[in-house]
């Protein structure tokens, strides 16, 4: 990308951060002159704090952003190095007495393709009933 272009993509960012920032400061100042008005809640003394918050958001997000990118690009210029001379740990050597396997405890025994399962009988019957049942109304 040109320089050029660059520096006005990175101007319009801040015009448009900074034009945020005072519009969202002028809805604060405005919801200010409300809160002390007589008929100002404490909604309005809310949104006097929000609406600086909100102001900033551009400003953050650029930030962020850049952070992210940077630290991407950080991380794409450390994968291009080579380092085939340092060899990969070995894993530690343990005595096969000091590894555990788990043990799977047994659930239901799955029922053959031949063989009827009377519980899912059951339930078809079930809902077979309840079927029937809203049919007839």
């Amino acid at each position: 990308m040109p320089a050029s272009s660059v520096l006005a993509r990175r101007f319009t960012i801040v015009v448009v951060s900074l034009a945020s920032l005072a519009l969202c400061c002028g809805l604060a100042w405005w919801q200010w002159e409300r809160f002390s008005s007589a008929s100002g809640t404490f909604q309005n003394l809310g949104y006097v704090l929000q609406w600086p918050l909100f102001g900033l958001f551009p400003a953050f997000m650029f930030w962020r952003i850049r952070k992210l990118r940077r630290q991407a690009a950080e991380q794409e210029a450390g994968s291009g190095e080579d380092h085939a001379d340092v060899p990969a740990p070995r894993p530690e050597a343990r005595p096969e007495a000091a590894v555990s396997t788990p043990t799977a405890t047994p659930g239901p025994a799955p029922a053959r393709d031949g063989e009827p399962d009377d519980e899912l009988a059951a339930y078809n019957r079930y809902l077979a009933e309840l079927n029937a049942r809203d049919q007839a109304r």
